[in-house]
């Protein structure tokens, strides 16, 4: 791999704000703060403890159908067939029948909205066979998000022995679900019909009320179970800022409420976002193996920023870029190195880098025009 280290001086505060010295969670068991882009923790209280999640399973189960829809396994006007097991889901339900037929896009809107277990059964069996296969693949997931805290045993989050998750944990799934930005198309909807103009129309109403009373308020996944108590997974965007936060164990759905909002409130007063390095731009040339252009130019996938807060002192960041060995072809997206970003010499967290273009492999004849040009210049040196 080839190094490149290049230094900034950007702008303030320690990389986590210590959960004890706030008290924005007090209703909740556990509770937890980030901003998306970066990762950084802005509040956390008791976020490492195991606890039911309730249907805040699903967005792990909803991470699945994303990558899904988007490798093209599944396509959104795909139609479902339904199972006799998945229409017998208990819990919240969209009331799907038995072989009733439905498309895989009004199935996410049904997790979305209104949290159906039958909906997330179907496309589970849809995707895996069975709902144990998908859970494996959920389980799987988890490890390659480095969750050491989390174990499903089902897709939905019905009460069910070790069948567990904690506040961080949930943190990075969401933060991995909203890379998928179309979910929150459907997770923003506050009321929606399924089956609309049928004799079975059936009235969706979103379970997170917050998406319906405060506008940047787009997400994501409420939850309630004996076990868990009442659980909220949020996500709000202000001033090109998204924040998750994640309650759980929660007595009632006005304190999740209250709870969330006091987090949300405080992380958008406090913290605001910069770009280090936008998406669009040109980090250099790179050498591309056998290709019909001997070079390219990389940028980062998505933009580098760092998180601000006016009452702290400057930050010294720096960025290292890792760029891989480039063989032909190679198309724009394909990830060919990372960006690491560090405060201090202490690495805060990586994004992909990507070509800006195409290249094709170049013919037997550009090849043969290039090593003759090569062999000529080390003669004539």
């Amino acid at each position: 791999m080839k190094k490149i280290c290049l230094f900034l001086l950007l702008f303030l505060i320690p990389f986590v704000v210590k959960g004890e010295e706030l008290n924005l969670a007090e209703n909740a068991k556990s509770a937890i703060l980030i901003e998306a882009s970066t990762g950084e923790i802005l509040y956390q209280k008791n976020a490492n403890e195991r606890l039911a999640p309730a249907s805040m399973t699903k967005i792990m189960s909803l991470i699945l159908i994303m990558e899904n829809i988007e490798n093209g396994n599944l396509k959104w006007n795909d139609i479902v067939v339904v199972s006799k097991n998945a229409s017998s889901m208990g819990g919240s339900q969209i009331f799907l029948e038995a072989n009733e037929m439905m498309t895989v896009e009004d199935l996410v809107k049904g997790i979305c909205i209104a949290s159906g277990n039958d909906a997330t059964v179907a496309l589970a069996e849809k995707i895996a066979g069975t709902e144990k296969a998908f859970v494996k693949l959920m389980n799987d997931k988890a490890k390659s998000l480095g969750l050491k805290n989390t174990n499903f045993v089902n897709a939905t989050g019905l009460d069910a022995e070790g069948h567990y998750s904690t506040a961080n944990d949930m943190s990075v799934m969401a933060r991995e679900l909203v890379k998928h930005e179309k979910i929150l198309e459907f997770s923003s909807i506050y009321e929606d019909y399924l089956r609309k103009n049928t004799a079975k129309s059936f009235w969706l109403v979103n379970t997170n009320k917050l998406v319906k009373f405060y506008s940047y308020i787009d997400g994501l996944k409420t939850g309630f179970t004996d076990d868990a108590g009442y659980c909220l997974t949020a996500t709000g965007k202000k001033n090109n800022m998204r924040l998750i936060s994640v309650v759980m164990g929660e007595a009632s759905i006005d304190n999740r409420s209250t709870d969330t909002l006091a987090m949300l409130d405080y992380g958008f007063n406090m913290y605001n976002i910069d770009i280090v390095v936008s998406k669009d731009k040109e980090l250099g040339n790179v050498s591309v193996n056998l290709g019909d252009k001997e070079k390219v130019s990389i940028i980062s996938v998505n933009d580098i920023t760092i998180l601000n807060n006016s009452q702290k002192e400057k930050r010294n960041i720096t960025y290292e870029m890792d760029v891989n060995n480039i063989s032909a072809p190679v198309k724009k997206g394909d990830i060919v190195g990372e960006i690491k970003v560090y405060e201090d010499g202490r690495y805060l967290y990586s994004e992909d880098i990507t070509v800006v273009e195409d290249i094709e492999k170049a013919n037997i004849f550009k090849i043969f025009l290039r090593n003759l040009r090569d062999i000529f210049s080390v003669n004539m040196v």
